[in-house]
């Protein structure tokens, strides 16, 4: 039977990529309704657009669209789909634009009968396998990277699904976690490398797959192991097979998953995110000359590692910052006034915290300094004396080509001044960074991190493509 895809119509800092999460159950369950709560511990990882599909007997649904888990996907809490197996998907757009038909989870029927395909990450040599693709006549309603992996898969001369998986991902060059379902099978897949983040749960009746461990706790797997790099995991009827398919002697993952991106309650290449962000800011206290009367993080992703900045510096920490959690997503707006309103509208200083103080505040990353240039007139405007900002990462002077939208090298702010400088365009008393040594100092396998945004050193040549496009 066809594959059914049902579509509704729709009318300054790091962004993020995606996540995903799967589903294997032993007997027929409410699947899509355990993939809603799944998807929605996920939702920092992609805020464009969600989906998910779910076998009904021998045909898969397809259900996709623009907008947030809770906008997209909620009727499924009102509605029971029994199926055996699924898988969903919420997206930033790293790799093609925001646009209904690169949505995803994808679903076709192909020469290898009906396939679903979701993943996180980015295919650094996509521009090269898309071009061989398009002059063998192969035809793209998309941009996506999740599309070209398809089309590969329909064009292996291999008869059985694994080996097609096995013939097809190691052409693949980049970053990719994700999940395929063929029949009632569920099948997860991680790059040689390991960028991207990938871990697998079980209870009695279920086999879960997410990008982070919070999703699984919220479905009440509160055990869980990783997909290694270049593996294939395939599940059915609880039945678990391994395969390797090309596992690296080197790791390469990436290090934004714990400074940034993950969501603190989750545990991500084996590290507490949380415990770790801690013990970053208590490495960039160990280095900072400067004091202040107080620390306060810019939530909610500076708030662990100003925990340990606090801790480890003797200064006390402060909630000098709030943030209103239902202000929309900031950097889509058009203008820089209308960015600027923007930031107001989420965040706004506590004057009585600040007032007359010298404020040490923490934040996570830093990209062209617009954002930080507008918190810090907001402190300055609450009353603080003097405001010293500190970064929990390295100065980021490299493009990602693995999953991250970081802008080109020449709209990096730390390409264009020294920390001095920034911290006279921004208006702040000083701004330093966490140095990459210290950083490496905070894990206990720091070889088995990519830290390319920061020194250029990729685990690989890589052609630098203005087509990480948008458009």
């Amino acid at each position: 039977m066809c594959s059914q895809t049902i579509t509704p119509s729709c009318s300054c800092r790091l962004k993020h990529y995606c996540g995903v999460a799967g589903v294997s159950s032993l007997k027929e369950a409410n699947l899509p309704q355990k993939l809603f709560y799944a998807l929605f511990s996920l939702q920092h990882r992609g805020q464009e657009s969600a989906g998910i599909t779910y076998n009904r007997g021998d045909e898969l649904v397809t259900y996709k669209d623009l907008g947030m888990v809770s906008q997209v996907l909620t009727h499924y809490l009102a509605e029971e789909h029994l199926s055996d197996v699924a898988l969903g998907h919420v997206r930033y757009s790293t790799q093609g634009a925001n646009r209904i038909e690169n949505a995803q989870p994808f679903s076709v029927r192909s020469n290898k009968g009906q396939i679903s395909f979701a993943h996180n990450g980015n295919i650094s040599n996509s521009d090269e396998l898309r071009e061989s693709l398009f002059a063998q006549g192969s035809i793209f309603s998309g941009t996506s990277d999740t599309e070209l992996i398809l089309h590969l898969l329909s064009r292996s001369a291999k008869k059985e699904f694994e080996e097609n998986l096995l013939d097809t991902l190691p052409r693949l060059q980049g970053a990719f976690s994700g999940l395929f379902i063929f029949g009632k099978k569920l099948y997860a897949v991680r790059d040689p490398y390991g960028f991207r983040p990938l871990v697998m749960g079980k209870t009695n009746d279920l086999t879960v797959f997410a990008s982070e461990t919070c999703a699984l706790d919220t479905l009440g797997v509160n055990v869980a192991e990783e997909v290694e790099p270049g593996e294939i995991i395939a599940v059915e009827n609880g039945r678990i097979d391994r395969i390797d398919f090309g596992k690296q002697k080197k790791k390469s993952q990436c290090v934004f998953e714990l400074i940034y991106f993950a969501r603190p309650d989750s545990t991500v290449f084996g590290y507490s995110v949380h415990m770790l962000r801690k013990k970053m800011g208590a490495a960039l206290a160990a280095v900072d000359a400067d004091g202040g009367d107080i620390v306060i993080s810019v939530p909610d992703s500076g708030n662990s590692a100003a925990l340990g900045y606090s801790v480890a510096s003797g200064l006390p920490f402060e909630h000098g910052l709030t943030r209103n959690h239902y202000s929309g997503r900031t950097f889509i707006e058009p203008t820089p006034e209308m960015r600027e309103f923007g930031v107001r509208l989420k965040l706004h200083p506590i004057k009585r915290a600040i007032k007359g103080k010298r404020v040490t505040i923490i934040d996570d990353s830093m990209v062209r300094g617009t954002t930080s240039r507008i918190l810090i007139r907001l402190l300055k405007e609450g009353g603080a004396r003097e405001v010293h900002l500190r970064l929990s990462a390295p100065e980021i002077k490299h493009p990602c080509f693995f999953g991250i939208d970081i802008p080109t090298k020449d709209e990096l702010i730390s390409n264009r001044m020294t920390p001095e400088q920034i911290a006279s365009f921004i208006g702040a008393d000083s701004v330093s960074f966490l140095p990459i040594e210290s950083l490496r100092a905070c894990v206990d396998n720091p070889d088995d991190f990519c830290y390319a945004c920061f020194t250029g050193e990729y685990p690989f040549k890589v052609r630098d493509r203005s087509a990480r496009r948008k458009n």
